[in-house]
């Protein structure tokens, strides 16, 4: 059993675009702060000027009055399909799927953390962020505004 177990938070919006119009729009981590709430940058490091298995990249986030820093590496990059990475200090790995519909693309943002999280990430969140459960519900709804974020970009 890992330690510090933490929820699989998932969430799915239907677009009214072409797979490779989200594609396109998601597939550079680089553009996540367009999207999301938390993730003021990005930036790709190690030299790499584009996003491929095994690239590592830097976030700086932001939840209101409290900033951090995470590391993250591209750990699947499924052309047309799916996009994970994984965020060192966390253990978290977040993904965004892209299934073809009749009528668009349906994209789901999932972050599961199948090793639990570290004790000093608990700290933090228990300290900074409200408790787990005030953190978790705050995930939700960043992922919402996130996926609501690209739908808008891409249709």
């Amino acid at each position: 059993m890992p330690s510090n177990p933490q929820p699989v938070l998932e969430e799915s919006i239907d677009i009214a675009a072409a797979p490779d119009t989200v594609w396109t729009l998601v597939s550079d981590v680089r553009r996540m702060p367009e999207w999301s709430p938390q993730v003021e940058s990005t930036r790709l490091r190690g030299g790499a000027e584009q996003v491929a298995n095994g690239v590592e990249f830097t976030n700086l986030n932001s939840n209101g009055t409290f900033q951090w820093t995470t590391h993250g590496t591209v750990v699947r990059l499924d052309s047309g399909r799916e996009i994970a990475f994984r965020i060192k200090e966390n253990w978290a790995i977040w993904s965004l799927r892209l299934e073809p519909t009749p009528g668009g693309t349906k994209l789901t943002q999932r972050r599961e953390s199948p090793d639990g999280s570290p004790d000093g990430t608990v700290q933090v969140i228990d300290g900074y962020m409200g408790g787990q459960d005030v953190f978790t519900e705050s995930m939700r709804d960043g992922m919402r505004q996130t996926l609501r974020a690209i739908k808008a970009a891409a249709e």
